[in-house]
């Protein structure tokens, strides 16, 4: 059985509870987290030791939070006040836990069997295609296990730019791509700006500014036709249609951790109260 998991942000807890909830064995089952693996719950080391500890039934994409303990972890940005993955930096194990999340994609798309599903954190722009998506995270990925590592960090953090062109190169392309993956919201429709990301809001889809859509509602987003997942939002809950799963729904704030089931032809929505309110 194939599910998708929304983001867990340290709550080792409440996925102990979920796995156990849907009766999960490695040997039979496989989980997809979308993101968001550590940071604001209470246990950040523990959950990448039970994600990693799940061997091949384990697929984990990278999320904001994820990416931040690198930045963190290598020196290009100090800790903020409310991080919470500070007993993955002190662990003895440290580098290895680093080098297990610089190996985790950014985006994945599930065959044909299982739904067809692409997998990301946040969302992808509304030119993308979702074969596009795939190539440009796996363009990512590649950059985070070479040499151009720590050239990436440096330039990892920024929101521009904000709109998309194959003629990026370097930092900015790293940078969008990144953004979009793992930060989308909005983004702008119709002008000479269409399609740019808005990533200073946050607020549910009543707070859209003003000529800007959710990033899955634009009118001429070219991965309709496929059915995307995705988390990061949590203001949104739960949106369970058949090409879109949101699937952030607030663990971390004292909400829900929830797992959908996507092979066959049911599906089936598990959740479990997390006990962390923030």
């Amino acid at each position: 059985m194939d599910y998708l998991v929304g983001d867990v942000q340290g709550c080792c807890d409440a996925l102990q509870r979920l796995l156990a909830r849907i009766g999960f064995s490695p040997s039979r089952d496989r989980i997809y987290v979308l993101g968001d693996m550590v940071n604001r719950g209470p246990a950040s080391l523990a959950t990448l030791e039970l994600l990693r500890g799940l061997g091949n039934a384990a697929t984990c994409v990278l999320g904001n939070h994820d990416l931040h303990l690198l930045g963190v972890a290598h020196g290009v940005r100090p800790a903020h006040h409310g991080d919470t993955f500070g007993d993955v930096l002190s662990s003895p194990q440290r580098g290895a836990w680093l080098e297990w999340l610089r190996a985790r994609p950014l985006a994945v798309q599930l065959d044909v069997s299982q739904g067809g599903w692409l997998l990301v954190h946040a969302g992808l722009p509304p030119l993308w295609t979702a074969a596009q998506t795939v190539e440009l995270a796996r363009e990512v990925q590649a950059v985070l296990q070479d040499a151009r590592f720590a050239e990436y960090l440096r330039g990892m953090y920024g929101d521009q730019p904000a709109l998309w062109s194959e003629a990026l190169e370097g930092p900015p392309r790293w940078r969008f791509i990144t953004n979009a993956l793992t930060r989308i919201r909005f983004c702008a429709v119709g002008g000479a700006r269409d399609g740019a990301l808005d990533l200073a809001t946050k607020e549910g889809l009543a707070g859209a500014p003003a000529g800007h859509v959710p990033w899955f509602e634009h009118p001429a987003r070219a991965s309709r036709g496929t059915p995307i997942a995705f988390g990061h939002w949590a203001s949104l809950g739960l949106i369970n249609t058949p090409e879109l799963l949101a699937l952030d729904t607030g663990c971390v704030w004292g909400r829900a951790l929830t797992a959908v089931r996507v092979d066959g032809e049911r599906r089936e929505v598990v959740q479990v109260a997390c006990a962390q309110p923030r």
